[in-house]
């Protein structure tokens, strides 16, 4: 029976899925049942199609980070020899692994681990780590990055390959065949369920935009932990009602403050100061309606068709040529109506800030749209300074104030 209905909201259906799932793997622990560990943007619907109760160690430290607990397992892990230079999800995971306690939920510790290095390289030695210490399998789907504009016809058989591959290594891991009629299943729900996210997500393209970028940033927690299962379908669906009935009444995102300007966040949030970097924007009027975010996890293919699975996981949004990924932003600017962009120089993420320099530059020249940046970190509260954000919001907010004022009066 569902634990959600359709009286709910759809921030209610949310929080009791994201719970649940988290809960449903701790008791299959207990059951001895097999749990898996795996990276965000990984093919989860082999381990759902084996019954392999799969959680996402990104998303449990987001979840440890929001309640102001990380700094005592980073402290940790630093202790234990990892350099603060690497990604503070990974210190303070390797630490939870190690310490098994911390704020939030309980993370069931894993039979096997899971991941695509798709979004970034450092998952490759954090999750081997993660195999060594505890002497679990590991399933690496290893996609090569696109330097071309077009994904090539050999990555994708490279990719493809693989995935064939782990099938074999499934059954072998699980005792038992692969269930195929189950993998397509999951693969029509999966790619369904992208697709309800990105209708949602999409809304956002609409003036005054109905939804914050902020509150997409709570309701990814689904597409990243359920992406698999029906139910994440249904609250996307929900979503979407509520937001169309937003758009009828007029109403904006950010909740009692009038929309100004329409901002792109680029990079991942700020989670331990997640309140603070939103509260600074809606101070000013400012929406974030844009963000790379809906697109990462817009994974749609042929149920049944592995080529195009395999496409689908390596044509997504890190894994683009530096120029593919300017061009993503420049659609994304376009369809939501961007004033300007705001970077998140992330301390933890480098994949993402050595490239930031280069796509600023492109898309302020070939967009005239105003730019600035600040330093931060997805995990680490101590690369991060409330003063300097509020300097730079203000400071963009003034120049997008000056070029809406010219634009009115060549009208």
């Amino acid at each position: 029976m569902s634990v959600i209905n359709e009286a709910m909201t759809s921030k209610e259906m949310l929080d009791i899925l994201v719970a649940k799932n988290m809960e449903d793997a701790r008791e299959a622990k207990k059951r001895g049942d097999l749990v898996c560990w795996s990276s965000s943007i990984a093919p989860c619907e082999f381990t759902e199609a084996m019954g392999i109760y799969t959680v996402y160690p990104e998303n449990h430290v987001v979840g440890i980070v929001a309640r102001k607990g990380a700094q005592e397992l980073l402290t940790y892990a630093e202790s234990k020899g990892y350099s603060n230079d690497i990604c503070g999800y990974a210190r303070v995971n390797l630490a939870y692994m190690d310490i098994q306690k911390c704020i939030s939920e309980e993370l069931p510790l894993p039979d096997l681990i899971l991941l695509c290095n798709n979004i970034c390289e450092t998952l490759l030695k954090w999750y081997e780590n993660i195999a060594y210490s505890l002497n679990v399998p590991l399933l690496i789907l290893d996609v090569p990055y696109n330097h071309d504009s077009e994904v090539s016809e050999e990555n994708i058989k490279y990719v493809e390959s693989q995935l064939h591959d782990m099938i074999h290594q499934l059954e072998l891991i699980c005792h038992k065949s692969f269930d195929y009629k189950k993998f397509e299943e999951v693969m029509e729900i999966a790619s369904q369920n992208a697709k309800n996210w990105y209708d949602a997500t999409a809304l956002c393209s609409v003036k005054p935009s109905p939804l914050s970028g902020f509150d997409m940033f709570n309701y990814m927690a689904l597409i990243v932990c359920m992406r698999g299962k029906r139910e994440c379908g249904i609250t996307f669906r929900k979503l979407k009602e509520e937001l169309i009935e937003k758009i009828k009444r007029g109403e904006c995102g950010l909740r009692g403050a009038e929309e100004k300007y329409r901002i792109m966040w680029d990079g991942i949030a700020c989670w331990p100061y997640l309140s603070h970097t939103y509260k600074v924007l809606k101070n000013q009027g400012v929406n974030m309606t844009g963000s790379t975010y809906p697109s990462a996890w817009t994974l749609l293919y042929t149920p049944g068709n592995l080529k195009e699975m395999a496409r689908a996981y390596t044509s997504m949004g890190n894994n683009l040529s530096l120029e593919g990924q300017i061009n993503l932003r420049k659609r994304i600017i376009r369809e939501t109506c961007c004033d300007g962009i705001v970077m998140h120089m992330n301390r933890s993420c480098k994949m993402c800030d050595f490239l930031q320099y280069e796509i600023g530059q492109a898309l302020k020249n070939d967009l005239n749209i105003p730019i600035t940046t600040f330093d931060g970190d997805q995990a680490d509260p101590r690369n991060y300074s409330k003063a300097q954000y509020e300097t730079r919001i203000e400071a963009l907010v003034e120049i997008m104030s000056v070029i809406k004022q010219k634009e009115s009066e060549s009208k």
